[in-house]
């Protein structure tokens, strides 16, 4: 058996959790999280971390070339490259909404890729 530290990063908290890890890989004894969702986060890390992403997208036909995106959920963290360049070949036209969805299920990961504002068209930049 084995002991670990990891800060915890669902709350502005940050809190110290310990934990002991046993040969077969399973997690026990953790501590030093303040809430119930410290102890959730350490076993969801040290089984399948997920992650939000942020990122931008191109667009056409707007005052910037740019829109900010995020994931609709978390995805799977060695999903993200995968991800990203799906992303860096897609490109939207204003106008868009915010949380319009701007690529559906993103990698087969049942999860979309949505605005995180709104951009109107414009005639020229």
């Amino acid at each position: 058996m084995s002991q670990k530290d990891m800060v915890c990063i669902v709350c502005p908290m940050s809190c110290k959790v310990s934990f002991d890890i046993n040969p077969d890989g399973s997690i026990t004894k953790v501590e030093g999280h303040s809430c119930p969702r410290g102890e959730n986060y350490v076993r969801k890390e040290m089984t399948n971390p997920t992650r939000m992403l942020t990122s931008t997208i191109k667009i056409e036909g707007a005052f910037y070339d740019r829109l900010p995106v995020i994931t609709s959920a978390d995805i799977p963290k060695s999903k993200i490259f995968d991800v990203m360049k799906e992303i860096n070949n897609t490109v939207v036209k204003a106008p868009v909404k915010l949380k319009d969805v701007l690529i559906e299920n993103v990698c087969g990961l049942g999860v979309n890729i949505i605005a995180s504002r709104s951009m109107k068209a414009v005639e020229d930049k």
